[in-house]
């Protein structure tokens, strides 16, 4: 059962969320090769050996996708602009690609649907990627650029716009765990990688406002880190964990220098000369992205920092194995209130699930359920002075969950793969349902 409308102002925003690799259909109007093309052709990396070359083939099925949010009675939709579909060799606009973003965007308009923009959602060029792509420093100043081209073109009908989703995943999951494209394991291509993404945050801020952009942020992930037991390792491993995932961005961000707890580890590995840019990086934000999903239990491991394993906890999980923990959400949100933002506006930019399709595509009560509970939890956070505006759920459509493959399904609308057959789920008849009340 979701809360009633009435619960959140009048001027609350409620949308979906997608990204363009997930959806769109890579291989589409022109777009030049990804790092995440090059990965999924990579045996081994992808669970079920496929990749986005057609997706959910957005790119020529966006107006009935737009239909499908505004019919739910949402105000608003979170998309990204692919760098490789409007910069194939990762500089050079591609008038093609730029010209289906500019119809996109009219015809959320023409919905009267709110544009949230995301410049980058982990999709470098190909091209960019085999110079060392977010290992070498030249990145921040090539993304700077893409980001002044895609405003020139669309900034002006733009609600908001972030210049990234989820450093952590660009940067840690993907350079030090290795589990995202480009896939390396190598802790000095982390450090370097952790830093330059915010250095190319900071410069895109810098161009972006340079050229008028108004209402610009970032979207960071937070996941919360509990020891699995009540042993003082424990405490201090998940205290590593925590500070690699949860503070090292959002402090960079907001002036407060990297986590300590963090650069034990990562200090003989960051790139020379980094403490010059973190003023550069501390350049000011309109409103900060969360994006929250679950909780990990973390234990001491063997070997070297960060020696960390994770232990499955006891609640109940989602499709990817994931807790559900909806009071999370509160306790991220009155944190960042209270340690890093103040009244900064917030928006809940993906919150969502994966719950496997049943022998009828159209029910996910678990699902209704959970996109309850967060809602209620984010209602909570705002009775407590958070400065929220708005929750984007992730996602509207079934799609490519990157190293998963096209297994787990996080949408509101069912896509059957073969035939590209949209049908929403009871999940979007609760929203519509609570959206009309």
């Amino acid at each position: 059962m979701l809360p009633p409308r009435s619960d959140f102002p009048a001027d609350f925003v409620f949308g979906a969320a997608t990204s363009a690799y997930q959806i769109e259909g890579s291989s589409n109007g022109n777009a030049g090769a990804s790092h995440w093309d090059s990965f999924a052709a990579t045996p081994g990396n992808i669970m079920d050996d496929s990749n986005g070359s057609i997706a959910c083939d957005h790119y020529n099925r966006w107006p009935e996708d737009l239909d499908l949010i505004r019919d739910a009675g949402m105000g608003a939709y979170r998309f990204s602009t692919s760098w490789a579909r409007v910069m194939p060799d990762g500089a050079t606009p591609n008038p093609e690609g730029m010209d289906f973003y500019d119809r996109l965007v009219d015809g959320m308009l023409e919905r009267g649907l709110q544009p949230h923009l995301t410049y980058y959602h982990w999709e470098l060029p190909a091209a960019l990627a085999v110079k060392g792509g977010w290992q070498n420093r030249d990145i921040a100043a090539r993304f700077a650029d893409y980001c002044v081209a895609v405003n020139a073109r669309l900034g002006d009908r733009i609600a908001g716009a972030a210049t990234l989703n989820e450093p952590w995943c660009i940067a840690w999951l993907s350079h030090f765990l290795g589990h995202h494209a480009p896939g390396l394991r190598d802790i000095r291509a982390a450090g370097h990688a952790m830093h330059h993404v915010l250095l190319a945050h900071g410069q895109a801020m810098s161009a972006l406002r340079a050229e008028g952009a108004k209402n610009l942020g970032i979207v960071l992930n937070f996941e919360t880190a509990h020891p699995a037991d009540d042993t003082p390792a424990a405490a201090r491993t998940a205290e590593v964990q925590d500070a690699i995932y949860n503070q090292w961005f959002i402090r960079a961000v907001m002036g407060q220098g990297y986590p300590e707890a963090a650069l034990e580890g990562l200090r003989p590995h960051m790139p020379a000369g980094w403490e010059e840019d973190m003023q550069a990086i501390a350049q000011p934000i309109d409103w900060l992205g969360v994006n929250y999903y679950t909780r990990k239990l973390h234990a001491p491991g063997a070997g070297l920092w960060p020696a960390a394993r994770d232990v499955a906890g006891p609640l109940p999980k989602t499709q990817m194995d994931w807790e559900i923990r909806p009071e999370g959400l509160t306790e991220f949100l009155t944190r960042l209130k209270r340690d890093h933002v103040g009244d900064l506006p917030i928006f809940v930019t993906e919150n969502g699930m994966a719950e496997a399709a049943g022998p009828d595509v159209t029910q996910d009560p678990t699902r209704v359920a959970f996109i309850g509970d967060h809602l209620r939890a984010a209602k909570a956070a705002m009775d407590q002075g958070v400065n929220l505006r708005g929750f984007f759920y992730w996602s509207l459509l079934d799609n490519y969950e990157w190293g998963w493959g096209y297994g787990p399904r996080f949408g509101l609308v069912h896509v059957d793969y073969a035939t590209q057959k949209r049908t929403p789920k009871s999940s979007w008849h609760a929203m519509r349902a609570m959206l009309a009340g």
